[in-house]
């Protein structure tokens, strides 16, 4: 299927690894011109390198800048004054008993995981709304529905990304701009393998024993069973960017594995 993003130029926010990357590398293998993002030189440059391997000839480039606060922001708009698909996946999580997460936790985890997307969508709208056309997606997670009890603070951001993403549709209503939400399930990304091993190790469980355990008693309501590959994700997200999504806006699109009971 052609999803008609030739010509598209699309940014991914921390797209050196897991999710971000499988959706840089699926919207350059559609034709989009892609600028990948990420913290440092280092991962920007080995991450551009590799979507180039994988895709000769795809137009890719990166920009290194911390997203997870206002300067590193202000930098990426710099580089990048206008893009046809924002895609805010750039996040940060972290496993912490809520008696022990401390007001500067909470404040850290909203500056990364909501005002980052805030800020973009903020500033990349306005040329959308020039062209008529553009594509907002918020990479939020299951965990904005069910509030993950070992991750409260993150749950709250990915609420929140949901409400925004709905709120800033509202606003482009009879356009040809689409803002959505993907909510995404436990997922086999850098992140979560960092996540699996801390699990593990406070349970005193294996990798591969604490994965069982997790669909058993930590998400039982998976119907998938195993965690996704960020390439299933990012095929969601690519669709989502594209033209042929346009009937789909305001909506928080589940990439779950299944996890979520809730029909509706």
């Amino acid at each position: 299927m052609d999803l008609q993003l030739k010509g598209k130029k699309a940014l991914v926010t921390g797209s050196t690894a897991g999710i971000g990357f499988a959706t840089a590398r699926g919207l350059a293998a559609e034709g989009a011109s892609v600028i990948v993002n990420g913290r440092t030189e280092k991962r920007v440059d080995s991450a551009v390198s590799e979507i180039r391997k994988a895709h000769p000839g795809a137009d890719v480039s990166g920009v290194a800048a911390d997203v997870s606060n206002a300067a590193g922001c202000a930098q990426l708009i710099q580089a990048v004054p206008a893009v046809d698909v924002l895609i805010n996946n750039m996040g940060i999580f972290e496993p912490k008993p809520f008696e022990k997460i401390p007001d500067e936790d909470w404040l850290r985890f909203f500056e990364a995981n909501v005002m980052s997307g805030v800020r973009l969508s903020r500033h990349y709208l306005a040329g959308m709304r020039k062209k008529n056309w553009g594509r907002i997606v918020f990479i939020s997670s299951e965990s904005a529905v069910q509030i993950p009890a070992e991750m409260i603070h993150y749950g709250m951001t990915k609420t929140a990304q949901v409400a925004i993403a709905r709120g800033i549709a509202e606003t482009v209503t009879g356009t040809g701009i689409t803002v959505n939400s993907v909510l995404v399930g436990p997922t086999r990304s850098e992140g979560v393998e960092t996540f699996i091993s801390q699990m593990g190790a406070k349970s005193g469980a294996d990798t591969a024993s604490f994965e069982k355990e997790f669909f058993k008693s930590i998400r039982p309501s998976s119907l998938l069973k195993r965690f996704t590959s960020t390439e299933e994700v990012a095929n969601t997200i690519v669709y989502l960017s594209s033209p042929l999504a346009s009937a789909t806006n305001g909506a928080a699109v589940r990439a779950d594995g299944g996890v979520v009971r809730a029909i509706l």
